[in-house]
């Protein structure tokens, strides 16, 4: 799992999940299957099915993917500019090249300009991804909450886990919902689109 997927399943091991072999949106897990005899039903969801399969997370990923791509390239290069600056500098130095201790000293302020500008671009392009990152988790959370809201109306867990790794030591695949939460998030998902088109449509017939 890589960084931006880790940030958000952080996000979502605060709420509610499960794995890859559940029961189909029109199907009702039976009240034995889920803990009813006890008097609690459980049901979890896999995070990492989640983080892979839900096409929200799926796209949000390459995005973040594709500005820290552009933030590291951005960096790299303006990295080389100082260090060829600094090299040509010290290169100068020692080669008695510059006419004057005022322009050796010059130059050098010149490069320590560039390497806070360096320092600053890097705060700043990381400060962006991290906050990109945050809308992420929020949307994130917002989404699989409301949805878990709507599906429990029918489904009447009393309570929903996170599963990821070895946070559950041991969980019965009769409890597992992670599939039935991805179809119905992306069944969701693919509609807002849809709908967002038609809106715009009918504006446009007022």
């Amino acid at each position: 799992m890589n960084k931006y997927m880790m940030m958000a399943a952080g996000a979502v091991l605060a709420l509610a999940s499960c794995n890859n072999a559940s029961p189909k949106m029109d199907e009702q897990p039976s009240a034995a299957d889920n803990g009813a005899t006890s008097g609690v039903k459980i049901a979890y969801v896999e995070v990492d099915s989640l983080m892979t399969q839900y096409e929200f997370c799926k796209e949000f990923t390459l995005t973040l993917q594709k500005k820290s791509n552009n933030a590291r390239n951005t960096l790299n290069q303006k990295g080389q500019q100082l260090q060829n600056a600094a090299a040509n500098f010290q290169q100068k130095l020692q080669n008695n090249g510059f006419t004057s201790r005022e322009q050796a000293e010059s130059q050098q302020a010149a490069i320590q300009r560039q390497q806070q500008s360096l320092q600053e671009l890097q705060a700043r392009l990381e400060n962006e991804l991290a906050t990109e990152t945050q809308k992420y988790n929020e949307a994130l959370r917002d989404s699989l909450m409301h949805f878990l809201d709507a599906y429990n109306k029918d489904k009447n867990y009393d309570l929903i886990l996170t599963k990821q790794g070895d946070n559950i030591l041991y969980a019965a695949k009769r409890f597992d919902i992670t599939n039935d939460v991805i179809n119905g998030l992306n069944k969701r998902y693919k509609k807002a689109p849809a709908k967002k088109e038609e809106e715009t449509k009918n504006d446009e017939k007022k």
